[in-house]
């Protein structure tokens, strides 16, 4: 195994590729990245489109962060199988395992929740599945953003790929604009320190 650069963070924004995926619950993960992007006024790269992913990089002390996500055209890498998009990435930068976030949606957590774990399965998360499995181990760490209601229909399929309603757009800004906030936390302060700020039930 090629040994890993140290100062690399990977943070990758799970989501499908084309717009009439961007709004969706789906693709809060990318939501997140694309955020974190902005705010750190980075561009986004897209020489890396032939592997099925944009790139950005941001400066942070003692190191790099290297953002990706299913923007733009090219070759169109879904949800599913992004972890084909996320080992090219990993085996172009080489950041050890510990230093790749995976941030994802999770039907199961109310929306405004966040989980952050340093490993784990991915609990039926078909995308987070994709990853793990082609990055080779579940020591990963990976941000769940809740995206879910009381109320979850039968069909979660057609129920990720809806847009937001109106009333719950406060709510996704707030959610985004944390886990971004979390995203660079993370990055700075190592998994641990993230952990105990950030797994906690909102207000």
């Amino acid at each position: 195994m090629v040994p890993g650069r140290r100062g690399i963070r990977l943070i990758v924004g799970l989501g499908n590729p084309g717009r009439e995926y961007e709004a969706t619950r789906h693709n809060v993960g990318a939501m997140v990245v694309r955020q974190l992007v902005r705010g750190r006024r980075a561009r986004w790269q897209f020489d890396q489109l032939a592997r099925g992913f944009v790139h950005a990089q941001c400066r942070r002390p003692g190191g790099v962060i290297r953002a990706i996500a299913p923007l733009g055209g090219g070759r169109l890498v879904m949800m599913n199988e992004f972890g084909t998009a996320v080992s090219a990435a990993a085996a172009l930068w080489r950041p050890e395992p510990q230093d790749i976030l995976l941030v994802v949606d999770d039907v199961n957590l109310p929306l405004g929740t966040l989980r952050l774990r340093p490993e784990g399965s991915s609990g039926g998360h078909h995308g987070l599945a994709s990853c793990l499995e082609r990055l080779g181990t579940e020591a990963v760490p990976r941000l769940r953003v809740g995206v879910g209601r009381q109320d979850l229909p039968r069909d979660l399929t057609e129920f990720v790929l809806s847009r937001f309603d109106g009333d719950e757009r406060p709510r996704l800004r707030d959610v985004v604009t944390r886990a971004v906030e979390a995203c660079e936390l993370w990055a700075a302060k190592g998994i641990d320190t993230a952990m105990n700020d950030i797994n906690r039930v909102p207000e």
